[in-house]
């Protein structure tokens, strides 16, 4: 197992107390490896979950020429442009029913959509365009279709022997459709990535509990729960642990032993009370960063190892914002590998700043933006007001970070900026 300072040695510049949000991406991708358990499950358990190996189509999609539409087949080597052409209907072709009977030049048949096309037919006429030419036949208008129009070919999706999924998909909707278009009722997927999650500090109160002078309450855990949940992620809720050395060494061996990663929230900032930095020392191999960002600059990053086995640290800040921003640009990806899947660097939209963003160049920061639509259609975005790191109704109003990426400048109004968009992931 590759050591934290054997991949800090393969990183350019590698500086822990002024490291760039690039950086810490690479160092994760370095230290997280991916699960190999792997479990079958039934589709409808499949969804978010990450394919094990390659699927191969076990048949062609669609496995025969079909109609796309209702309405009447025929040989289309009998169009003419410029001319109409009149056909005599032989029968009708039902779908989950195949046509039998045989059609020569001059006739065609009446068909339904996803109706296997009868033998030497190609060509589809929508029934709305049909024109009645007397008893038992239709008219096809002039230049209303072309040869071939209106016919899904076999295989035109999948062929037998294509790969239909790389090893590493994560399922969505789609690819759930795709698998089962294949015949297939149940798939391999990698297991579920087991990750444990706690809080500390002794200034935190649960939900339900009585205000006090000085407390707050604990909105780190159901933010970090729901964002894991949505994930996929077994989550191992270990709730708030005081700041007690005795306590917080039994959470850490308590979720080291149990789960594959390890989250908390709280306790890695400068001038934060050492025992949760000392407890994480102790336990494992700990890096304590301060990263060149914003929000979120500290941060913890290692392996626990308990009862044998090793687990993924990561230590998060204690306010609500820089959480889910340090979730977003670090803890994803990195889980996502844990998890197999293939690497997916966020998709970023651009949109035109409407205000002024000031900033200097040497870090990155993550500011809560809203995307509209401009009225000449272009995407336009704002900030959503205070972007103090504390201040989580900001994240609420959101609907995208605006990512200043480490080498920008200030932003004036109608300047193009990258935004990484909330739908899907939060």
């Amino acid at each position: 197992m590759t050591s934290l300072d054997e991949i800090a040695r393969a990183l350019e510049g590698y500086d822990p107390q002024a490291l760039s949000a690039q950086a810490v991406g690479e160092f994760l991708h370095r230290l997280v490896q991916p699960l190999t358990d792997t479990e079958e499950v039934e589709l409808h358990h499949a969804l978010d979950r990450v394919l094990a190996h390659e699927l191969i189509s076990p048949l062609s999609v669609p496995p025969h020429d079909n109609s796309a539409m209702d309405g009447y087949a025929f040989q289309g080597a009998q169009l003419v442009p410029g001319l109409a052409l009149e056909l005599e209907v032989q029968g009708t072709a039902l779908a989950g029913r195949a046509w039998q009977g045989e059609v020569k030049a001059g006739q065609c048949v009446k068909i339904m959509t996803g109706a296997v096309m009868p033998a030497g037919l190609d060509t589809v006429l929508p029934q709305e365009f049909a024109q009645d030419a007397g008893p038992g036949c239709i008219r096809v208008p002039a230049d209303v279709v072309q040869p071939g129009d209106n016919r899904r070919c076999c295989g035109e999706d999948l062929m037998q022997g294509d790969v239909a999924l790389a090893a590493g998909a994560r399922l969505g909707p789609a690819a759930l459709g795709l698998i089962a278009s294949l015949g297939l009722a149940r798939v391999l997927v990698r297991r579920r990535p087991k990750v444990a999650y706690f809080s500390t500090g002794d200034e935190i109160l649960q939900p339900g509990e009585l205000p006090r002078e000085g407390a707050v309450y604990d909105s780190n855990r159901h933010t970090v729960h729901a964002m894991l949940t949505r994930l996929g992620c077994e989550v191992l809720d270990l709730g708030l642990v005081r700041d007690e050395p005795a306590l917080l060494e039994q959470a850490f061996r308590t979720a080291g032993a149990q789960a594959d990663a390890v989250i908390t929230s709280g306790g890695v900032s400068v001038g934060e009370a050492d025992h949760t930095k000392a407890m994480m020392k102790q336990l494992g191999d700990v890096a304590f960063w301060r990263i060149a960002m914003r929000p979120g600059r500290p941060m913890a990053v290692g392996r626990i190892s308990q009862g044998g086995k090793s687990a993924l640290l990561l230590g998060l800040p204690g306010n609500p914002v820089a959480v889910m921003v340090t979730f977003l640009a670090f803890v994803r990806p990195a889980l996502l590998r844990l998890m197999g899947a293939q690497p997916q660097p966020p998709v970023l939209l651009q949109a035109r700043s409407q205000e002024v963003l000031r900033k200097k160049p040497g870090r990155t920061e993550y500011q809560r933006g809203l995307v509209s639509t401009a009225l000449d259609g272009s995407l336009q975005v704002r900030i959503t007001g205070n972007q103090g790191s504390g201040v989580l109704s900001s994240m609420v109003q959101a609907n995208g970070l605006i990512v200043l990426h480490h080498g920008q400048g200030q932003v004036l109004p109608g300047d193009v900026v990258d935004v990484m968009m909330f739908d899907g992931v939060l």
